[in-house]
């Protein structure tokens, strides 16, 4: 995938830069210890001279930073009930569009369901029923009582506080929490050092994806329904939220078009079509092996 490929290229960076960083200070040393032996002898002065001005002149290579590692680690989530979310009998259209017809579908406790789909199939809008985002036309959708939900759609980065910075919107989320912890959550989300000063308003849509992240995870739900929570992500960030959700307990519902977050998370497969819907117990590569197919318009 996309993440091996960019580790690779990057430990071959690091080592060709630091093969040049290092041929560079044993040049220098030579060059130090020759402007040391030689500075005090006037038939060398012009030589000395010399060497000392390229020395100034040179550009020093810079040794590879080492990256630095992003872990968020979870506090548990509460526990919930077997019966996450339930939808039965489910219709819904968009003017004269159906996009479901009784729909009965269910999500129960530490199941992750990856919904696929053609555009245009009612991903999103599944997602937005489950969490309450839109109403059904008829049917109903109910959610177990001990549920604690944490959505998360492109639409929530327009939420932010345009005004607020990093720091202040996580302050504002969580008022209980010192800056230590906030400080730390917004570094493991790659807000480094002065960075959480940026106002919200200047972030760009990775930034914005990463902040609302951060608040959704800092106090765990137990159901998380995440639309596309990669998109906007860099390669780290996303790598950081994979391990991290892999540790995770409590039962996903998600749309994703990045293979390596469909076969790292899901253990099931929800699959709209235009008979329906199917469902496959096993996650995105056991559904791979089964059908021969992967999920539509899918990025590696």
């Amino acid at each position: 995938g996309d993440y091996e490929f960019y580790q690779q290229q990057r430990a071959i960076t690091e080592v060709q830069q630091q093969a040049q960083f290092e041929r560079q200070q044993a040049m220098l040393a030579k060059e130090v210890a020759f402007i040391e032996r030689f500075k005090a002898r006037a038939s060398h002065a012009a030589q000395v001279q010399s060497r000392v001005k390229k020395l100034d002149k040179i550009e020093r290579v810079e040794p590879p930073k080492r990256q630095q590692t992003v872990r968020f680690e979870f506090q548990p989530a509460p526990r919930s009930g077997e019966d996450v979310a339930t939808l039965k009998g489910v219709s819904k259209s968009y003017g004269q569009r159906r996009i479901y017809d009784s729909l009965d579908f269910q999500v129960r406790r530490r199941e992750r369901w990856c919904v696929m789909g053609v555009n245009g199939a009612g991903k999103s809008t599944l997602l937005k029923l489950v969490a309450g985002a839109s109403e059904p036309d008829t049917g109903t959708v109910s959610r177990g009582p001990s549920v604690k939900m944490g959505y998360f759609a492109q639409h929530a980065m327009e939420l932010l506080e345009g005004d607020h910075s990093v720091l202040q919107s996580l302050e504002n989320s969580f008022p209980q929490s010192g800056q230590a912890p906030l400080r730390a959550l917004a570094g493991c989300f790659g807000f480094h050092g002065d960075e959480v000063e940026k106002k919200c308003r200047v972030l760009s849509g990775g930034e914005k994806a990463r902040l609302v992240m951060a608040k959704m995870l800092f106090d765990p739900p137990n159901f998380l329904v995440l639309d596309e929570p990669t998109n906007h992500l860099d390669i780290a960030t996303k790598q950081m939220l994979i391990e991290a959700l892999s540790k995770y307990e409590g039962a996903m519902l998600f749309v994703s078009h990045d293979r390596h977050f469909l076969a790292a998370l899901s253990n099931r497969v929800l699959e709209l079509t235009e008979d329906g819907i199917q469902t496959y117990g096993g996650g995105y590569t056991e559904y791979v092996e089964r059908t021969g197919q992967e999920a539509p318009g899918l990025r590696s």
